[in-house]
């Protein structure tokens, strides 16, 4: 198998030094998706802040594309082709739908039109949209965007963070297998965070399960569903 797009070994990060997450290891390949599961509050989005470089590691390292993440300047990271949508979705509410899109696109103009068409063509709601405040927009089409936004870099690593926090179930059945497209029409490596345990192992190759901080599962996606055992016993313990 090819070197991972993205490799986390033996980290420990935190806040105001206090690590949070401990000895975490995990990697993303091209074309892969992986689960990042755990209870709340079991260090998922601690994770994924300091492999996008938003949060530096207290011990162990973050690889991305083969160089160390850089923490001290994270745009860097976005330039190198790394994307990170954030749980809240960070998007500025005041700008329109088109105006955030061009926050994510680069290069010149040829190839940021084909980009934001490649990434609207995902979520073609949006196109009826893109004159209206971002602010105005539901949950889903805030997420749609936020998503949209993301692949308008065209990302060859993908962090998704808890993609159905607020939305309603029909809303997530129709976003997270696009995650599982992104990965496979473009080799992207994706790494998602997900509280709906079985619709996240139904689009994933493999997963890891965090506990308190640690990682306490990992393995084949289609394998760890069907141990619904282990897993409520790891978010019950």
């Amino acid at each position: 198998m090819s070197e991972p797009l993205l490799s986390i070994n033996g980290l420990s990060t935190g806040y105001a030094g206090v690590p949070v997450v401990r000895d975490i290891g995990l990697e993303v390949h091209a074309g892969e998706v992986v689960a990042l599961l755990g209870p709340n509050g079991a260090g998922k989005t601690t994770t994924l802040l300091a492999a996008s470089g938003l949060l530096p590691a207290l011990a162990g390292s973050v690889t991305v594309l083969g160089s160390p993440v850089d923490a001290k300047a994270p745009h860097r990271n976005a330039r190198r082709g790394l994307a990170h949508v954030a749980e809240d979705r960070s998007l500025f509410s005041d700008l329109t739908v088109r105006e955030n899109l061009r926050l994510g696109l680069s290069g010149n103009r040829a190839q940021r039109a084909t980009a934001q068409t490649a990434a609207l063509g995902h979520f073609p709601e949006l196109e009826r949209l893109m004159d209206r405040q971002a602010g105005l927009l539901s949950g889903g089409e805030q997420q749609m965007l936020a998503m949209a936004r993301a692949l308008a870099s065209s990302p060859r690593i993908l962090l998704v963070d808890e993609m159905s926090l607020g939305l309603a179930p029909i809303i997530v059945e129709r976003m997270l297998p696009i995650v599982r497209d992104i990965a496979d029409d473009l080799g992207t490596a994706v790494l998602v965070v997900e509280q709906h345990i079985h619709m996240a192992l139904g689009i994933a190759d493999r997963a890891y399960l965090l506990s308190h901080g640690e990682v306490v599962l990992e393995g084949d996606a289609a394998e760890l569903a069907q141990r619904r055992d282990l897993l409520e016993a790891s978010y019950l313990g």
